[in-house]
């Protein structure tokens, strides 16, 4: 592998062709989409996609022998830049609510809950585009329309980690982020202009 390799990670639960399809478009060269934790624990840069339910998603995670582990190794103790997506950035959580209360990787404390807009008119899921407020200056996160679709939103118990907003019958998270650690609940393979220069500034990105 690459010595600046992207791991995509492939664990059944994600869109990855319109993910690295988005990815080779903002510019990335070497991307290796994988199952193999010696592959992710090596890589320089990690993408973790999720389409779903969060307690799938972690079990399809957890199902690869030495997946979390690998992930832990690389993004916890050496630091490498990481970005989930959508269900990929729940899956920081310290839980998720969906059927049920499930363990998540614990990167960023909070607690991924089901969408409770003040209107009762709104309409959950939420899909379509929307706008990305910032909360907190990040150098990856920049104001802009970007496109949504997801029921359960992540509550960060740290307001620090909460980088950006978008609104639907209230605040809902846009985006976390913690050190080399960045999620987004939008979809940026899908958000057009804004999706791919987001995902230009992550391939450059040094935490």
């Amino acid at each position: 592998m690459a010595p600046d390799a992207l791991a995509l990670i492939d664990y059944g639960a994600g869109n990855l062709h319109s993910v690295e399809n988005a990815l080779r478009a903002a510019g990335a060269r070497d991307i290796v989409v994988t199952a193999d934790p010696a592959v992710a624990a090596a890589a320089e840069r990690i993408v973790l996609p999720g389409v779903g339910a969060f307690a799938n998603c972690m079990g399809a995670l957890s199902a690869i022998p030495g997946m979390v582990e690998a992930l832990n190794e690389a993004v916890v103790e050496k630091a490498r830049p990481f970005l989930g997506i959508c269900v990929g950035m729940q899956l920081m959580a310290t839980a998720g609510e969906e059927f049920g209360r499930h363990q998540g990787l614990g990167w960023i404390p909070g607690t991924v809950a089901k969408m409770e807009p003040t209107d009762p008119a709104i309409r959950i899921p939420h899909m379509g585009w929307n706008d990305v407020r910032l909360e907190r200056d990040h150098p990856l996160i920049h104001t802009g329309e970007a496109y949504f679709l997801h029921s359960f939103a992540f509550h960060t118990d740290d307001p620090a980690d909460l980088l950006a907003t978008t609104e639907h019958g209230g605040a809902v998270t846009a985006a976390v982020g913690r050190a080399n650690m960045l999620g987004v609940q939008f979809h940026p393979e899908k958000s057009q202009a804004y999706g791919l220069a987001f995902l230009a500034r992550f391939l450059d990105w040094k935490p």
